[in-house]
């Protein structure tokens, strides 16, 4: 009777895939390494797409085991209220993200499960979409018996890998876009406890207080911070919820876009330690495609904040019975439309801005060259992290890492205990005092420095040493909007805001 515990959040965990390869990659290195693997693209994998955008298909499957094959430990299983694995396969979460070549924004598409759609492979007529890999797995794996292989080990491997293929291959059909997925990332009920046990909690918002009995759920309304056994009951509760399935789904976006959000925060970002237990949560129970190399990664997800990462679910037609099975109807040019439109990437194909250029300053400021400075850019705009970092590197500063940060208000410098006086250079050399703290997590010799709005652009400033901006100069006031950006002015909002991981939206 809880066969389905935990099926609905099996890819929360993927979002870790597009937001911290390339952060961890950064600070604590070997990101491809201990990662399982799995061959599911027949023609070979390159490193980076031909079209430069990656496409990835996250899909959560139901397994009592973690990516190695490792069975879960009872206490998890009891913890989870997941019961006992019931052999099982569906794919009951099923979410394309799309990142364009500049990198700088993503898309989150998800799948009801009951989608009525026609398989790739020859299954005969119409099934439910999270049926594609159990009925190839099903396949492969009797005929793998028939023809004599007795390694179940290696029949289910390969039934596994048959499975994921259909799926790809029938999600493709489905939007109108063959070939279009390039990246596969897998995982399972494991995938919830670890990186919920390594993150800490989530914030979500209820429109009104829940309590269901069977995904175990009992929250009141309002915002609120859940983990443990109350997160996966938000996440899985299906029952008593006024638009089923879709509401399941609306609960999984903000729950992933909680989690992108805390994954996107300086104090996750900043502290190698914390990136370091979650890679490894990640490397526990997450299976990525064959060749996904995560350095090439990490070039295009240098742009990517939280408030661009956005969540979307197709259009659908509403639940029907099919042959005395319980669907949901949906009309398949729509739903290419819906993803043609949300896959364009007109933006993407502008050139490259030209590279921002410093003027001449000041002579170095000496003993700048021993003091390398990694600047992670909250000032939201699009050039203060590059001339914050060109500025300092005229200074005699070496350039360390330049990380893009949602939006913060104030600018703080780290440093290495000890490391007083490399903070003096620093502000020397910005001509101004930054609010500092000691951080053991940052090396000797090295400075971070988390810009925020409060910083003006040195660009911008009266002088290369990026004193501060003249009152009433740089940014609109609170609650004022630019009308120079898209949708300023006047512009209506749409009646249904897509979830992003900017804010925390109220759910069913």
């Amino acid at each position: 009777m809880l066969r389905r515990a935990g099926k609905v959040v099996l890819s929360l965990v993927s979002v870790i895939v597009v937001t911290l390869t390339w952060y961890g990659w950064q600070f604590i290195g070997g990101i491809n390494e201990g990662v399982a693997t799995t061959d599911v693209f027949a023609q070979g994998l390159p490193a980076k797409p031909l079209d430069g955008a990656i496409d990835i298909l996250l899909v959560g499957q139901d397994s009592r085991t973690d990516a190695q094959g490792n069975p879960l430990p009872r206490e998890v299983l009891d913890m989870l209220s997941a019961g006992e694995a019931d052999g099982e396969r569906q794919t009951d979460t099923m979410i394309l993200v799309h990142i364009p070549q500049n990198g700088k924004q993503a898309v989150a598409i998800s799948f009801p499960r009951d989608s009525w759609v026609e398989f790739a492979g020859d299954y005969g007529g119409k099934h439910k979409l999270n049926g594609a890999f159990v009925y190839a797995y099903n396949d492969m794996s009797k005929t793998l018996q028939e023809q004599g292989n007795t390694d179940m080990a290696d029949v289910d491997e390969q039934s596994k890998i048959a499975g994921r293929k259909e799926l790809i291959a029938t999600v493709e059909k489905f939007i109108g876009k063959p070939g279009m997925i390039d990246r596969y990332a897998e995982v399972n009920l494991s995938s919830f406890y670890e990186v919920t046990k390594s993150i800490g909690g989530i914030e979500i918002c209820l429109n009104n207080a829940v309590r269901e009995k069977r995904s175990g759920v009992d929250l009141p309304a309002g915002n609120q911070t859940v983990e443990g056994v109350q997160a996966l009951g938000f996440v899985r509760q299906r029952y008593d919820l006024p638009n089923g399935d879709l509401d399941r789904i609306a609960r999984q976006q903000a729950f992933l876009s909680g989690l992108a959000r805390k994954v996107l925060s300086p104090d996750v970002l900043t502290s190698p330690s914390n990136i370091s237990d979650l890679i490894g949560a990640v490397k526990k129970s997450v299976v990525l495609s064959k060749d996904w190399d995560l350095i090439e990664f990490v070039d295009q997800m240098r742009g990517l904040t939280g408030g661009n990462i956005q969540f979307r679910t197709i259009p659908t037609l509403g639940n029907a019975s099919i042959g005395g099975a319980d669907v949901m109807e949906v009309d398949p040019e729509a739903v290419q439309g819906f993803v043609d439109e949300l896959t364009a990437d007109a933006d993407a194909q502008k050139p490259p801005p030209a590279p921002a250029t410093t003027t001449s300053g000041p002579p170095a400021i000496p003993g700048a060259d021993q003091v390398t400075v990694d600047v992670f850019d909250g000032s939201g705009t699009d050039s203060t992290g590059t001339s914050t970092q060109n500025t300092l590197t005229d200074k005699g500063f070496r350039p360390g890492e330049q990380v893009t940060l949602d939006a913060r208000d104030s600018t703080v410098v780290r440093y290495a205990p000890g490391g007083e006086a490399a903070l003096e250079l620093l502000q020397q050399a910005l001509g101004r005092t930054f609010t500092a703290e000691p951080d053991s997590d940052v090396e000797p010799g090295r400075l971070r420095v988390l810009l925020g709005q409060d910083l003006a652009d040195p660009a911008a400033g009266s002088s290369p040493g990026g004193g501060p901006a003249e009152p009433g100069s740089a940014e609109p006031e609170a609650g004022e909007q630019d009308s120079s950006e898209p949708g300023g002015g006047a512009a209506a909002e749409p009646e249904e805001p897509p979830i992003t991981a900017a804010g925390v939206p109220c759910v069913n």
